[in-house]
């Protein structure tokens, strides 16, 4: 029997795991890279871009090299982290795989199923970790919706508006709005949309998906709208996700209504107007990083003594702080042998790319698309 007594002796620390980022466009400059060098037991040990000004102002001492293939080649690269226009992501991480490195591809996954499954077959022969970044699991309004549907506040919740609109009217120069594939705010927004539906309440039994290009000059989608349909006894589930580049006057970022009250947000989470602005979160000294200064709003029906009807009660939703950097905090931890599985496991990466898969189905039908039977993710 173990001496109550005892203490454990000191486990050392794992060596930090060396990382490549590569593309430094808006996604790894802006997202990955303070990320990661946020935080600890992370390095970030190269750079792969041809912007090599941009890494030196931005990260002097950080090697920075025009090819991924001089990453690749480098044995002491564990992790590669590849944040490049979608329709890269396959070839890349293809190649990161079979040079033996564990992989975080930029949402979305790839711009196939098809490709999807490919790369997660292959990362599972070569014994490598193959994941996506959702880092919107880790907004703060996520968090606080997660918690009072966890904790009963709403009861059986029968209704999901999950709104991310922004106001861009002028179409920008860059690849997501080119008529290219994996292009569009479908493969942009949707991934996280639907990521977080699935978080919530797991895949559903059918969905619809309408698409439209409303900018003058759009290329490809610019507007959409997913309804996950979810068929249960009691009455079902309907999840509504929507996003659009013209809304000058935004509605609830949530509103979420059950069987005992709702939940109402307005506004987005910070962080990623945060990092825009140049701020370095550190995982060990976060302090006031990820505060949500708009929280959610919960209504609830109340039986009071004495009162033959419900009262509605309003009070301010707990606000859970918003954590970017949690993603990848729990991505070392299972690198590191500390927890069985990277936060995006491979069968949530597989679901995620089903969905907006079907999706496309949907929409190019005009009609609901009822989910096949769960694969067995190998």
């Amino acid at each position: 029997m173990a001496n109550p007594q005892h203490k454990p002796q000191h486990q050392p620390q794992p060596a930090p795991l060396r990382v490549a980022l590569v593309g430094y466009g808006g996604a790894g400059r802006i997202f990955h890279a303070p990320l990661i060098s946020g935080v600890p037991g992370l390095r970030l040990a190269c750079i792969v871009t041809r912007q090599a000004g941009a890494v030196q102002r931005d990260w002097p001492g950080v090697p920075c090299v025009p090819a991924a293939s001089a990453a690749l080649a480098d044995p002491a690269i564990d992790l590669v982290v590849i944040a490049t226009p979608n329709n890269s992501h396959f070839e890349l991480a293809r190649a990161a795989l079979q040079a033996g490195k564990h992989v975080v591809l930029d949402k979305p996954c790839t711009v196939t199923l098809t490709e999807t499954e490919t790369l997660l077959a292959l990362a599972r022969q070569q014994g490598r970790v193959l994941t996506v970044f959702q880092n919107r699991r880790f907004d703060s309004d996520f968090l606080a919706l997660q918690q009072a549907i966890r904790n009963g506040q709403l009861g059986r919740v029968v209704q999901v508006n999950s709104n991310f609109d922004r106001y861009r009217p002028t179409v920008p120069q860059r690849w997501r709005e080119q008529n290219l594939p994996g292009s569009g705010l479908w493969f942009d927004l949707g991934p996280h949309l639907l990521d977080q539906a699935l978080v919530l309440f797991g895949p559903p039994d059918a969905m619809l998906l309408e698409q439209a290009k409303v900018r003058d000059g759009a290329q490809v989608n610019d507007w959409f709208h997913a309804l996950l349909r979810y068929d249960t006894p009691q009455g079902g589930l309907r999840v509504m996700l929507h996003a659009s580049t013209l809304v000058a006057e935004p509605g609830p970022r949530w509103a979420v209504h059950g069987t005992r009250g709702s939940f109402t947000k307005f506004g987005l989470d910070v962080q990623e107007d945060a990092l825009k602005l140049g701020e370095r979160p550190q995982l060990e000294a976060l302090q006031q990083w990820g505060q949500d200064p708009q929280p959610g709003q919960l209504l609830r029906m109340e039986n009071i003594p004495g009162v033959t009807a419900p009262v509605s009660v309003r009070t301010v939703a707990p606000q859970p702080v918003g954590n970017y950097l949690a993603y990848y905090a729990q991505l070392r931890d299972h690198l590191w042998g500390r927890v069985p599985q990277p936060g995006v496991t491979r069968e949530q990466v597989h679901a995620v790319m089903q969905l907006l898969s079907l999706g496309e189905q949907s929409a190019a039908l005009g009609q609901f698309v009822a989910l096949p039977a769960p694969p067995r993710v190998r």
